[in-house]
């Protein structure tokens, strides 16, 4: 939490209105700095730099005016849409990190920036995809929301919309039932999402036979525990996805004393059954405010996905 402190922050979501006696959904976002979670100065917290568990209730509160009666978010959502407060019912909005993102380095190889895990893969995933021409097979690309609070939303991966929309491509196209089961059993699945490099200052941290380092390739990702999809014939394939389009590769797996994260893949399997491998990029600092990876791992990723969209 404490990595939300002290940077200018902005807001984004969905805003439902009232027009012509309809409920309408509107995408907003502020874009410009309008909030401050300020830490408690040092005099008043001296042992802060021990060890200091914020209160989320009294600590985590954002200030936007010292007006009681500044009615400042209905104001900014009516100025934005360019409607009266009267007609905003509702809305589902949140805080973002408003600080731009930059390369940096000797040689700009590091790019630093909000909300890199996992947007990175997901514009990498979706620039490959665009660029791709491939008139023999379907590709898709998906991206879920709700991932750090359970994926059981309604637009998360644990509920059942990649394989209804799966379902209706394939009923669009006339296929049968046995066609979608065939379909599925032949498809394959990358789940990118990014991976840990090595702490420079805290390299005991990682499992000393897989370390990850920026801007050295592809992460192929296991765990025994199966929170990752890898398996040895997935990543066998992803392996040479890498060979075939001359991009490096590495692996990753946690201490075995360390508990590590999951991935949307394996929540995805259990609703659709296919062959998947977990990757991803190396980055630092994953799930603070800002956080910093790889700039010539984003080039990786982008010829590896091409070459498996085009393949």
């Amino acid at each position: 939490m404490s990595t939300w402190l002290d940077r200018p922050l902005s807001f984004a979501g969905r805003v439902i209105i009232n027009q012509d006696n309809n409920l309408i959904s509107k995408v907003i976002n502020i874009k410009e700095p309008v909030f401050i979670i300020p830490n408690v100065c040092i005099h008043f917290n001296r042992q802060i730099n021990n060890g200091y568990a914020y209160n989320i209730a009294n600590d985590m509160q954002p200030l936007v005016s010292q007006d009681k009666q500044f009615d400042y978010i209905n104001d900014k959502i009516s100025h934005a849409l360019n409607i009266e407060k009267k007609d905003i019912i509702n809305y589902d909005l949140f805080l973002y990190n408003f600080e731009k993102g930059y390369l940096w380095g000797e040689n700009n190889e590091f790019i630093s920036s909000p909300r890199l895990d996992d947007l990175e893969c997901a514009f990498i995933e979706s620039e490959s995809l665009i660029d791709i021409d491939n008139d023999k097979n379907i590709n898709v690309g998906v991206f879920f929301d709700n991932e750090e609070v359970g994926s059981s939303s309604l637009q998360g991966a644990n509920s059942d919309f990649l394989v209804n929309t799966l379902k209706r491509i394939n009923n669009a196209l006339n296929f049968s039932e046995e066609d979608f089961l065939c379909a599925i059993s032949k498809s394959f699945m990358i789940s990118s999402d990014n991976a840990h490099a090595v702490h420079p200052s805290n390299s005991s941290l990682t499992d000393p036979d897989n370390k990850v380092y920026m801007n050295k390739g592809i992460v192929i990702k296991f765990n025994a525990s199966q929170s990752y999809t890898s398996d040895g014939l997935t990543s066998a394939y992803m392996q040479k996805l890498c060979i075939d389009s001359n991009i490096p590769y590495q692996f990753f797996t946690n201490r075995a004393d360390i508990r590590g994260g999951s991935t949307l893949g394996n929540i995805s399997l259990g609703q659709l059954s296919l062959r998947s491998v977990d990757i991803g990029l190396g980055q630092l600092a994953m799930h603070s405010s800002f956080e910093t990876a790889g700039s010539e791992d984003i080039v990786y990723l982008y010829e590896v996905l091409k070459t498996f969209y085009t393949k």
